[in-house]
């Protein structure tokens, strides 16, 4: 028997030796890094998250009063529907949309945060709009775009190709490649992905002009717009930030809108998210909002409800709906004066580089135009950790660590 169980256990397979360990992602895993790191003036720029004075995440005033009335009111944790509370579905829409589409002809379902939103998303655009075996849906991403974006496109089944976006100097817009990209290259069908504001990593937009045109673009060409929302209020104000979004929709019958609270209710880790989807009559959008449940009953089955309570019960209170207001414009004009504090602080150095064009980018990232080399000596020499492309995110300055920041930057240029 001692025999028989030792030939046994010689012949089990081992299915998961054979697997290596998969690369770090390029941005949590320099959070991994940070962490790591023992020494006390580190600093960490590189994930997409707001940070006070203080160097503290905050909760927003309005969004603890918010969740002391949930816990005063709240009955059960029983489960969300399929597609989420439907006060917050409604709440999404007049904030995404305003007047400017009929609510009957919006599907939206909640998900969990804005990748989530776009991983339902991809997953409906692969499942619904694919062209059969073998012949899968492109998606066009803008070069460069968020990190996350070609992977979630991929897992989904999507076919991913890039039009250009930054210029040569990697501080401005190329509009004159993104259209004529968007022109020469997708055919009609395929689904083009665009920032509606704050680009993330560059924070670079077109204005509204430049707008009209893209806008122009898609409808003659017949593409679908799939449109990253995850900042609304940190560009240039809630109702101004949508000015793309709004005018896509005065020239195309369809789109897909994928929105975020991370940043602008502050609520990182509740994952806070919807996907709204755009169709032509209510009747399509009836049609895809039940197949948009159905891959979300297949993924992650329903949303949780803490988050998107928060959210309900602040745009519910007008007067919360004011507090929050009032918090987010704090935020951005922060934000905005950190830039300012920066490119002053680099000015102030000496160094021979004009971080000026920071001035005019938008939201809470920046391409630095540091190189590779330049980033890994920051991250080594003075803790300083940045995304290895230079983004720096603007959100996690402090005033007390700008003057050793610059001086950081101008030490590795």
């Amino acid at each position: 028997p001692m025999t028989d169980s030792n030939t046994a256990l010689q012949q089990r397979v081992h299915r998961f030796e054979s697997i290596s360990a998969a690369p770090p992602d390029p941005i949590l895993g320099l959070t991994e890094a940070f962490h790591l790191d023992e020494r006390s003036e580190k600093l960490n720029l590189s994930v997409g998250v707001y940070k006070d004075a203080q160097g503290v995440t905050p909760i927003l005033d309005c969004v603890k009063e918010a969740e002391r009335r949930i816990l005063e009111s709240e009955t059960t944790k029983g489960y969300l529907p399929i597609d989420g509370l439907s006060g917050y579905r409604d709440a999404v829409g007049e904030l995404v949309f305003g007047n400017s589409v009929s609510p009957e002809r919006i599907a939206v379902v909640q998900t969990p945060g804005g990748t989530g939103a776009v991983r339902v998303a991809c997953d409906f655009l692969a499942d619904q709009c694919g062209r059969g075996p073998g012949n899968p849906l492109t998606i066009w991403l803008p070069n460069p775009t968020w990190a996350n974006h070609g992977g979630i496109a991929s897992e989904a089944g999507l076919h991913v190709q890039t039009v250009r976006y930054l210029g040569a100097d990697r501080r401005t817009l190329d509009f004159d490649a993104l259209t004529s990209d968007l022109k020469a290259d997708p055919i009609p069908g395929d689904v083009v992905l665009l920032h509606v504001c704050c680009h993330n990593p560059t924070g670079v937009d077109p204005t509204r002009e430049q707008w009209r045109v893209i806008a122009e673009i898609l409808a003659e060409r017949q593409l679908i717009p799939l449109l990253d929302f995850a900042y609304q209020g940190f560009g240039d104000g809630l109702h101004e930030d949508a000015a793309g979004l709004r005018m896509i929709l005065d020239h195309v019958d369809e789109a897909i809108v994928c929105n975020s609270f991370s940043k602008n209710f502050g609520l990182y880790s509740e994952r806070v998210g919807a996907v709204s989807l755009v169709a032509a009559s209510e009747d399509s959008a009836g049609c895809a909002h039940s197949q948009l449940k159905r891959l979300v009953r297949s993924n992650y089955s329903n949303p949780p409800r803490h988050g998107a309570a928060i959210v309900e019960t602040v745009l519910g209170s007008k007067e919360l709906t004011e507090q929050w207001k009032s918090e987010l414009e704090s935020m951005r004009l922060r934000i905005n004066d950190l830039r300012r504090r920066f490119v002053e602080g680099m000015k102030a150095t000496g160094c021979d580089s004009d971080f000026s064009f920071l001035l005019n980018q938008k939201g809470m990232f920046s391409f630095s135009g540091l190189n590779p080399m330049q980033v890994d000596r920051l991250r080594k020499d003075h803790g300083v950790y940045i995304v290895g492309s230079g983004r720096i995110n603007v959100a996690g300055m402090t005033e007390k660590r700008m003057e050793s920041l610059c001086d950081a930057v101008a030490s590795v240029l």
